[in-house]
């Protein structure tokens, strides 16, 4: 299979369909100009209205911050009994996904998880890299109590651009309204609508720990798709990882921050770009991680054009097709997903029937920054 082109960003294709329709197009804007708020309250005639309507996107031009400070951060998963217990116990099913990643579990609820249980989840998502707990109650606690549970797991980041709820600008939305035609827009200028990515790697410190919660899904569809970037380095050969050891990328928000604006959406800080190793180093398991995706990751420190281009367009091939370490996750009522957001990548997969609503919220806590350990051979 020849390798992939490097991807034009997913915000930066929108960003693009936007401007030859003018900022009032509805179908793909990232912004508040495709979203109906009166229809996803009340509900049409062909939809009913959202489930959990305090949760709906807003955007609030007024919600400006300052760039944000280097904090010290402790991974959690440190100080976790390595047994497990909390979780890996006769009265919690227990089904991985995958050998490498991936598991789904049953019979704890993660809101009563005393210290001692969040670092054991902070040190199980680190090792599993995807998590799936069914029959959750983090849709109807207050959101205040939800945001106090993420808090434990680092600061929580606050995004740039996506909708929140009114008075929680913490919570990340994940939302397509019942009218979205988003991927009818990808499709005009791609294959699919898969776009891998680590979630603002942009930022000095990205998200570790990472929490992503549902209200309302299609039918059908709609599945979440994570890789192993663990696994995606030690299937590299070993005089390939000693090369890409001491490379750096740009990661940059700059076409984020174009999305919004041309959409009518905010820019609570100005958009930023920083380097960050290719190959990171997890704190509590020690493991080697690549740490490049297509959304984000501009070039390579140092190398030409041709050169960064033919690096990454091979780790983007190799993490896209990488099929045997990848984990599809089935969204289910109640369901809560935790990832470690410094070890995979993932995409949403937009393939439902148009006519259905897809809400979810996500609370993202920062982690530290990327670094890496020397090479071991």
């Amino acid at each position: 299979m020849a390798p992939v082109a490097i991807d034009q960003p997913l915000t930066q294709t929108i960003a693009i369909q936007i401007k030859k329709n003018g900022t009032q197009y509805k179908d793909g804007n990232p912004g508040p100009a495709r979203f109906d708020r009166e229809a996803e309250i009340n509900g049409t005639a062909d939809a009913p209205g959202a489930r959990y309507k305090h949760y709906l996107p807003t955007w609030n031009p007024e919600q400006k911050y300052p760039p944000l400070v280097p904090f010290e951060h402790v991974d959690h998963g440190i100080h976790a009994d390595k047994s497990l217990s909390v979780f890996l116990n006769d009265e919690v099913e227990r089904e991985d996904l995958t050998p490498s990643i991936g598991s789904v579990f049953n019979g704890v609820q993660l809101s009563s998880l005393t210290d001692e249980g969040k670092n054991q989840l902070a040190l199980l998502a680190a090792q599993r890299k995807v998590l799936l707990f069914k029959n959750q109650d983090f849709t109807d606690l207050p959101i205040e109590d939800a945001l106090k549970f993420g808090g434990y797991f680092g600061r929580l980041h606050i995004h740039p651009t996506s909708g929140s709820p009114e008075g929680y600008p913490e919570v990340h939305i994940v939302h397509r309204s019942t009218n979205d035609a988003t991927s009818n827009i990808l499709l005009k200028d791609r294959l699919n609508t898969i776009t891998w990515h680590s979630d603002v790697t942009y930022e000095a410190q990205p998200p570790g720990t990472t929490f992503l919660y549902i209200f309302d899904k299609p039918t059908t569809g709609g599945d979440t798709v994570f890789t192993n970037m663990v696994e995606a380095y030690n299937r590299l050969s070993p005089a390939f990882q000693a090369r890409l050891h001491g490379l750096e990328a740009v990661h940059s928000g700059i076409e984020q921050a174009e999305a919004s604006r041309a959409g009518g959406g905010v820019v609570r800080r100005e958009p930023i770009t920083h380097q960050h190793p290719i190959v990171r180093t997890h704190p509590v398991t020690g493991e080697k991680a690549l740490f490049v995706n297509p959304q984000f990751t501009r070039y390579i420190v140092g190398l030409k054009r041709e050169e960064s281009e033919a690096i990454l367009n091979l780790l983007y091939n190799h993490i896209a097709i990488g099929v045997d370490f990848q984990a599809r996750v089935k969204w289910s009522e109640k369901a809560v997903v935790v990832w470690d957001n410094r070890v995979t990548t993932h995409s949403a997969i937009l393939d439902w029937v148009s006519g259905q609503r897809r809400h979810l919220a996500r609370i993202t806590p920062q982690a530290e920054r990327p670094y890496e350990t020397p090479f071991e051979g």
